[in-house]
């Protein structure tokens, strides 16, 4: 893919010339200081093992890194700590635990405050519950949940008894959730009744039924024991005596006494399983010391948290590793107070969101792009009926943000004040690794800046040779990072073969991404390397052709794929989604045409779409990740794909139709 590079005689749509700089006084009271670059550049290591010693060390470690038997690293192995001590224990022995942890607001409307106190006492009666269960180091936990405070509870009891949680979001199928079960081997499942979603309770506990029973003739699941389970949406749920528990028959009446026991740094925290992927799911191991150490200082110089004035919102779910590192374990270990919300971002009103940020004075807000890009769709008459004015930092997560949407979320969200980290990292790396830093960096819309602190990357052609400013390739990490993966559960040679083999002569780690680096250097995502187009013997990315679309003033979202053409190798084609706004005041008649010649200038030629597709929905897995293989089998005239891990399975079958 050396010929990557070819891309950047047309790359005039990046030519982004807007900049932001920080406000004196953001700058003035910011956590992050140009300093810590300078700091992380003269002694890396050194600048590691002190960002862990903010955290609280049973054993103090004496080592940072061994990294004698790479990509295996082992970060502050012969220290101790315990995760859930750090997230709890000590903010109250500190004298924080009346402050609040989590600001619950259900679906529904219904709420709970819980403090610091609180959170410590349920997780200190659900370890000893778990201790009840035989659940100790390194047993697998699965946990199947709604977003309710008990989520996150569990997650911290599983860690606190030095046991491995393996998260499965509640919108996956008995299938997903008996697979995931059955790869970590997990001994207990814990999960609710059912959790409100789109304005109905959606059943949980009927799925981990199924997914324990006999499945497609594979036999019933054999390494579960118990199924602990939450009441929460109060649906009608089957019943297995001497297995299933009521979570409020246990917990309350679990002594609220538990020491927390030290783990070595490296003891396992938890399995992901990343989505998307076909075959045998793919679980992304991580440990304890190095992911607590970047996880925390990340949340505190990236967002900026100052946790005695802040109200933090990441609006994550659990099930994906950013509710993982920015919803339990950074924001916990920092102190902070966040808000946690159930359901979805329309239900019961498209300003759900909004009302939620006005009435709990949000500061800090992380999100994703393609949630941007829906409220964008909607309009800005929406979010205008809200008081935004305690946002004082915007976040951005999941997938490049084109620039128009990055300056829409300016403008109507943060009022032209707020400053915006776009913050790139992966279910891989465990927490972010290239991000402004919000008190220092001057920004520009759409890009991801630079490496963090610590952190180093370079953009390479297939030889691994850096292309150097001005061209795209290859977005690879150069050093170990803290938080990086430590393996593929159960599947080493599957760990080194899909991140390290590419690039085994020079050490790299490369997960597939595509970047550029503009004249200053700084780094802009081109999305995943399979999604590069080439037309015409010239290599596309599909990132800078749907921000092509979206900086259209009729244009609220866009999805690009190649598809193949008997002339030119790959044809663009493109999905749009046309703002509501928009199409009160005009027809879209003729519109697809316009769109095409409008890519062509913004562009070039070779970049205009083949095709350009209106439809009012795009294919999204529930973490809000276009799914570009789908519409690329549209395109292609094919049988539409698996789309089991779509959040809404009927929108292939519409935009079929559209197309046809």
């Amino acid at each position: 893919m050396s010929d990557l590079t070819t891309s950047s005689q047309i790359d005039h749509l990046f030519n982004e010339t807007r900049r932001f700089a920080p406000s004196d006084t953001f700058a003035a009271s910011a956590n992050a200081t140009r300093e810590l670059y300078e700091q992380a550049a003269a002694d890396r290591e050194g600048f590691w093992a002190e960002q862990a010693r903010s955290l609280h060390w049973h054993t103090p470690f004496t080592e940072v890194l061994d990294w004698s038997n790479p990509p295996f690293a082992r970060w502050f192995a012969d220290g101790e700590l315990n995760v859930a001590y750090n997230c709890l224990d000590r903010h109250v022995e500190a004298g924080n635990g009346d402050r609040v942890a989590l600001l619950w607001e259900g679906e529904t409307g219904d709420t709970r405050r819980i403090t610091y106190a609180e959170l410590t006492d349920e997780v200190k009666r659900l370890a000893n519950v778990l201790g009840e269960l035989g659940i100790g180091a390194e047993d697998r936990v699965a946990i199947y949940m709604p977003m309710i405070p008990e989520a996150v509870a569990a997650m911290l009891a599983v860690a606190r008894v030095g046991a491995i949680h393996s998260v499965v979001f509640g919108g996956f199928s008995a299938d997903s959730l008996r697979a995931r079960i059955d790869d970590a081997g997990a001994k207990l499942v814990i999960t609710a009744d059912g959790g409100y979603r789109k304005g109905k309770v959606s059943p949980l506990k009927p799925a981990v039924d199924q997914a324990l029973a006999d499945r497609n003739g594979s036999g019933p699941q054999e390494t579960v024991e118990h199924v602990l389970v939450v009441q929460r949406g109060g649906n009608d749920v089957a019943w297995t005596e001497g297995r299933d528990l009521w979570w409020h028959d246990v917990v309350p009446k679990a002594s609220a006494d538990h020491e927390a026991q030290a783990f070595p740094a490296e003891n396992p925290l938890f399995i992901l399983y990343t989505s998307g992927t076909t075959g045998k799911p793919k679980g992304i191991l991580h440990t304890s010391g190095g992911y607590l150490t970047q996880a925390a200082f990340t949340n505190k110089v990236v967002h900026d948290i100052h946790p005695e004035s802040d109200v933090f919102w990441c609006t994550a779910d659990i099930g994906w590793i950013t509710g993982h590192t920015y919803v339990t374990y950074g924001p916990l270990a920092n102190g902070a107070t966040q808000v946690l919300y159930e359901g979805t971002p329309d239900t019961p009103h498209p300003g759900r969101w909004w009302e939620i940020i006005e009435k709990y004075g949000v500061t800090i807000f992380y999100t994703a792009p393609t949630a941007i890009r829906s409220f964008m769709k909607i309009g800005r008459d929406v979010p205008a009926k809200f008081d935004l004015s305690s946002l004082r930092l915007l976040g951005s997560v999941g997938e490049p943000i084109n620039p128009e949407a990055w300056m829409w979320y300016r403008k109507v969200i943060g009022a032209k004040q707020a400053p915006i980290v776009d913050t790139w990292w992966q279910t891989e790396t465990g927490a972010m690794m290239i991000s402004a830093l919000p008190g220092v960096t001057e920004t520009k819309p759409g890009s991801a800046q630079v490496p963090l602190p610590g952190i180093s990357v370079e953009v390479v052609d297939e030889d691994g040779t850096h292309v150097g400013n001005g061209n795209g390739g290859l977005l690879v990490i150069t050093e170990p990072w803290p938080s990086m993966l430590r393996g593929i559960w159960g599947d080493p040679e599957r760990f080194v073969e899909t991140y390290w083999e590419k690039f085994q002569k020079q050490g790299y780690y490369f997960a597939g991404d595509g970047a550029r680096l503009d004249e200053d250097g700084d780094v802009w995502l081109l999305g995943r390397v399979d999604d590069v187009m080439n037309v015409s013997g010239h290599r596309l990315s599909t990132t800078e052709i749907e921000s092509a679309l979206v900086a259209n003033e009729a244009v609220a979202e866009a999805a690009v794929v190649g598809a193949s053409d008997e002339t030119t190798g790959q044809a663009v084609a493109a999905f749009v989604i046309i703002k509501r706004s928009y199409l009160a005041a005009h027809s879209p008649d003729g519109l697809a045409q316009s769109l095409r010649g409008w890519v062509g200038e913004q562009i070039g030629p070779i970049a205009r779409p083949r095709d350009v597709y209106i439809v009012e929905e795009l294919p999204k897995t529930r973490s809000g990740k276009i799914m570009r293989r789908l519409l690329r089998d549209v395109a292609e005239g094919r049988e539409v794909g698996d789309t089991t891990t779509l959040a809404d399975t009927a929108v292939m079958s519409v935009i079929s139709a559209q197309v046809r």
